[in-house]
């Protein structure tokens, strides 16, 4: 069956998942680039603090804000367009907090809040959520265009996904209860156990003068009047996620140990309920010319014999690369495509280059 090729035309969301080193980040670019030169409104954005998205799109800077990139000389049609971004956790968070907070005094008091000040900046888990809070900005201001996410390496990149459950988890715990609860709060069977274990934290206080029970109370009662707005957000990601316009890829290249994690990786994925529609293998081998053509070349014997011998090593090379691809191909659900991006045989270091990925993309 000849490749056909990729369409997202009908799709608003395509998440770019898989381990390191699999050049994820080159092909999430190249995802977004190719539904722009087909006519498409597209945002792409990396999770990965590191900067090779906005480096692979020729762009300088952090990009905190979705920031244009230029598609001339590209062949894109009239309607394309790219824009790029790099999240940061700690600007999204800030942005919810000025937008949420149910008055300026208490945005204030958030915001020079030092545990406040700690969380924004360091856990992961706030990044991963933050994350999903700038997805939900990006659909919500243009719902008709296209969303590209380059997700954190393997494992990372599951926890992102989960990130709106977890967040649902959080906002539904105990712990809030116990942290942030007020007097008339401390009723019922459970009641002896809450305040025991205050009493725990109150002891810890008074041994280190850290007065850290003190300080999380009044943290957890400063976002009172915002959980509600927190679960609903945390739904709705869910929602969008899990949505059939949702295009889940897997990346990898084709050497066995690596379409191996591939596979472990779409079974996890099924365990969350997650769809995969594709799995891209990168850098693969440009078909083989035929060996006749260096036998009827007229060229110096020496020459000829060193051409030989490089055929015979990449037709192994392809060999191996073929069988990968079938172990892969014979793997995947049935409704799982495979998309083959052709290696360059360089590194893509302008944006001519990862437009010579993004037309070659084939389902």
């Amino acid at each position: 069956m000849k490749a056909a090729a990729l369409d997202l035309r009908d799709r608003r969301l395509a998440i770019c998942l898989g381990p390191g080193g699999v050049g994820k980040t080159t092909l999430s670019a190249a995802i977004a680039l190719n539904a722009a030169l087909s006519g498409l409104a597209v945002d792409v954005m990396t999770v990965d603090p590191a900067p090779r998205l906005l480096d692979a799109l020729g762009l300088e800077g952090d990009a905190a804000a979705p920031r244009p990139v230029a598609l001339d000389g590209l062949g894109a049609a009239r309607s394309g367009r790219l824009r790029a971004m790099k999240l940061d956790p700690k600007r999204m968070f800030d942005l919810l907090v000025e937008r949420h907070a149910p008055s300026a005094a208490a945005r204030d008091a958030i915001l020079s809040d030092r545990i406040y000040r700690n969380l924004s900046n360091a856990m992961a888990g706030v990044a991963d959520y933050m994350a999903i809070e700038q997805l939900l900005e990006l659909h919500r201001r243009d719902p008709k265009s296209l969303i590209v996410l380059d997700t954190p390496p393997a494992r990372e990149a599951l926890d992102f996904l989960d990130a709106p459950r977890r967040m649902l988890e959080l906002l539904n715990s105990r712990a809030l209860t116990l942290l942030g609860a007020s007097r008339e709060m401390m009723r019922g069977p459970l009641a002896l156990f809450d305040l025991a274990a205050r009493g725990v934290l109150s002891a810890f206080d008074r041994l280190t003068g850290l007065h850290l029970l003190t300080d999380v109370q009044a943290f957890v009662r400063r976002f009172e009047g915002m959980y509600a707005g927190f679960a609903e957000r945390a739904a709705e990601a869910q929602t969008l996620i899990r949505d059939p316009r949702t295009f889940i890829i897997v990346v990898t290249t084709a050497e066995i140990d690596r379409i191996d994690q591939a596979r472990e990786f779409v079974a996890a994925l099924d365990t969350m309920g997650l769809r995969t529609d594709a799995v891209a293998v990168k850098r693969v081998t440009a078909p083989m010319p035929d060996m006749a053509e260096i036998e009827r070349a007229e060229l110096p014997r020496a020459l000829k014999r060193k051409l030989m011998r490089n055929f015979e090593d990449f037709s192994a090379l392809k060999q191996r690369e073929t069988a990968a691809l079938r172990h892969l191909r014979d793997a995947l659900p049935s409704a799982t495509r495979t998309i083959v991006a052709q290696d360059l045989g360089r590194e893509p270091r302008a944006l001519k280059d990862l437009a010579e990925i993004a037309i070659g993309l084939r389902l």
